[in-house]
């Protein structure tokens, strides 16, 4: 799962259902310093469990050796309503997927799309879709160049700006926060390396995870109903990274925001990102919906 830390691995039991269909069944943690459970549903914990899926049909379904690198083109979910009903449904989750439009080099896998229809507990709650490449670790040293390095890439990460203090952003500690005030209405990333969630191992590049809690925290927490990402080329952990959040659409039930991240002059990754419930700040600052 290209986890280092075992509590960090939600999938527990996998078997094939067709050619390239599976179903794999994980388990929500009962307790988590980072992760909203409980009866609460998190967004960030569905796409973990979504993205634990690839390194473990690359490995066991489709025998992409190990230290290969999946690399991220896009990614997308649909949040039913269910999923914010405030229902504990238990630890269990199960997810039917469907792998497609494979395209091979040679006997193994150099890209694939990947569909997940997930169950909390017996309940729909989401799907989601993805498509990612697999390079070998020769090609991906040879793609990164001066970059491949892990550890002199995360010694070179600029220096973490603190969090907005004020920031409603559906996190209750500040060093879960990863946007910074900017000088204009743009946030800058902020990126901790030493964040046991966000950075599991050491990486040489801003995880995909952590720009997806990005989309979720510049919509201020609110209850996140759809998500389209797209991963234009990585974000580098030696130069600031700019958010910047634009509002497109919005109603009485629903808002729709779009998002990038860009480091220079150059868009690294956008965002289509619709949420339902809009939190707003009293005259005391506390947030309700």
């Amino acid at each position: 799962m290209h986890k280092r830390h075992a509590e960090e691995v939600y999938l527990t039991h996998w078997r094939r259902t067709g050619p390239d269909g599976f179903h794999i069944r994980a388990r929500r943690p009962g307790a988590h310093a980072f992760y909203r459970v409980g009866r609460a549903f998190d967004p960030l914990l569905l796409c973990e469990i979504v993205r634990q899926t690839f390194p473990l049909l690359c490995h066991a379904a489709y025998d992409v050796p190990r230290g290969h690198q999946l690399i991220w083109e896009h990614f997308g979910y649909r949040v039913d309503d269910a999923a914010y009903a405030g229902v504990d449904r238990g630890p269990d989750v199960t997810m039917d997927v469907h792998c497609f439009d494979i395209s091979y080099r040679g006997t193994r896998p150099a890209a694939l799309s990947l569909r997940a229809q997930v169950r909390w507990g017996d309940v729909p709650v989401a799907t989601a879709e993805t498509r990612f490449t697999v390079q070998s670790a020769a090609v991906y040293r040879r793609l990164r160049g001066g970059y491949a390095e892990t550890g002199a890439a995360m010694a070179r990460a600029v220096p973490v700006p603190a969090p907005d203090p004020h920031a409603l952003a559906g996190r209750a500690r500040p060093q879960d926060l990863v946007l910074a005030p900017a000088d204009d209405d743009s946030r800058q990333l902020r990126v901790d390396t030493t964040h046991p969630v966000y950075f599991d191992h050491p990486v040489d590049h801003v995880p995909g995870m952590i720009l997806l809690e990005a989309v979720h925290q510049a919509v201020g927490g609110a209850d996140v109903s759809a998500l389209d990402c797209a991963f234009h080329r990585y974000v580098e952990l030696d130069a600031p990274c700019t958010i910047i959040a634009a509002s497109t659409e919005e109603n009485r039930e629903e808002q729709r925001t779009l998002i990038t991240a860009a480091q220079g002059d150059t868009t690294r990754f956008s965002a289509d990102v619709t949420s339902r419930a809009v939190l707003v700040r009293e005259a005391t600052g506390r947030a309700v919906r």
